[in-house]
């Protein structure tokens, strides 16, 4: 019997640790010693042949380890860069139209719905209790222009203990749906409030953030007092761009006095070091350029893209701008709420444009692991608290058991924990 010591650390497990590096795409640490602080922090991470000398520094016993078993691994928790909560409600249907007429026949009405706060705490706590089963333990998401159920969101996601960043639609431009619009002066007044509320919560691990809808519901003015809000808060900031042609042509004709759809954001004090913005498929070289400078972010979201007819992100294209990015759902232009499928989509979107000669290589299923785990926490500005299992970061992690009840996977008599290439 273990007699209770007086160990400074909350856990140590034993196994395999899977992660990501900016070297290594896919590392796998087989026996190696994990120790947790009281905290929730890393503090060490060495092979098992280490323990006598972790243990002498630590002050454990070797019944304060916890083993995993020879087919149980960590591995970082799932980082989705872009998902929309509201549209958890049809996620799974209407992919009949393409971006710009969905939205309208679609989502701006299901969206109006969530002036009821009832409404939305149903939708919202199913979204958030789902996206954590599918081990997404941080998200970055889009509720609507209601202040109340945005908020309302942001209180699920920490009661639930999902690390996320939680945004108020702003958009006071509407023609195709103009009951579902807020005048310029509400939106940056209501964005104030729910940021200012936010702020005094002080949520440990829910963050608000900076979110106009996209380039065409958002004036001018409305985008430049939203880069002003984001600018006198240290706030990250979150939108859309050029995720469909019909979109950016439209931008262009809305917007004739700019260089592009990126100078429309970054003329308007929307692309910083803290901006997320989703899809990019048709970036051009140059805009690629100026997201690099700026520092912002890229959210991949490869299962939309495809169901809505969008297009196709060149991954390999933005990493070769170095310009940083993650994995998102996108629900639910995005018909799943998983970041598995997320991943698997991506390599099929890397798949077809090696069919199509576009790219030399491809993405492999090493560096699509990264973009889900390590390039998200890039992407929102956290690699420094989560993403992989360096000493210092927090221990955001999933346990990964193939051989649970239930479990989907079927292992094989010689099958080992590592074995990865090319699984998806």
């Amino acid at each position: 019997m273990c007699a209770a010591g007086m160990s400074p650390l909350a856990h140590i497990f034993r196994g395999t640790f899977v992660h990501s590096t900016w070297t290594c795409p896919m590392e796998v640490l087989r026996d190696h010693l994990l120790g947790v602080s009281d905290s929730g922090k890393i503090v060490f991470l060495e092979e098992a042949s280490q323990q006598e000398k972790l243990a002498k520094e630590w002050s454990f016993k070797p019944c304060d380890i916890r083993e995993l078993s020879r087919h149980e691994f960590f591995m970082p928790g799932l980082v989705d860069t872009h998902i929309h909560a509201p549209q958890y409600y049809f996620a799974g249907s209407h992919m009949d139209l393409q971006l710009l007429e969905w939205l309208t026949k679609y989502t701006f009405p299901t969206e109006l719905k969530f002036k009821s706060n009832d409404f939305a705490e149903e939708v919202y706590t199913r979204v958030v209790r789902r996206t954590l089963k599918n081990g997404t333990t941080t998200a970055c998401y889009f509720a609507t222009i209601y202040t109340d159920s945005s908020l309302l969101l942001a209180e699920i996601t920490d009661k639930f203990g999902q690390r996320a960043f939680v945004g108020k639609v702003s958009m006071d431009m509407n023609d195709t749906f103009p009951e579902y619009k807020e005048t310029t002066e509400e939106s940056i007044e209501e964005t104030e409030r729910f940021v200012s509320e936010m702020l005094q919560r002080n949520y440990p691990r829910v963050k608000p953030i900076v979110t106009p809808r996209f380039g065409l519901s958002c004036s001018e003015r409305l985008m430049s007092e939203l880069g002003k809000i984001a600018e006198t808060h240290d706030l990250h900031i979150q939108s859309h761009i050029s995720e469909s042609l019909d979109e950016v042509k439209a931008v262009e004709n809305l917007y004739p006095n700019y260089k592009n759809y990126t100078d429309v954001y970054d003329k308007n004090g929307l692309l910083t070091n803290k901006t997320v913005m989703a899809h990019g498929c048709y970036l051009s070289a140059e805009e690629l350029d100026v997201f690099k400078e700026r520092g912002a972010s890229i959210a991949f979201c490869p299962n939309s893209n495809i169901s809505l007819r969008s297009g196709f992100l060149d991954a390999v294209e933005v990493l070769d701008h170095e310009v940083k990015l993650g994995l998102g759902t996108d629900v639910a232009g995005g018909y799943s709420s998983s970041m598995l499928n997320a991943i698997r989509t991506a390599m099929m979107n890397s798949n077809v444009l090696l069919i199509n000669e576009v790219n030399a290589k491809g993405l492999t299923i090493e560096e699509v692991f990264r973009l889900a785990t390590l390039g998200g926490s890039q992407a929102l500005g956290l690699d420094k608290d989560i993403g992989n299992f360096e000493v210092g970061k927090e221990f955001d992690a999933l346990l990964i058991n193939p051989k649970a009840s239930d479990s989907p996977i079927d292992l094989f008599c010689g099958d080992l924990v590592g074995d990865v290439s090319g699984v998806t």
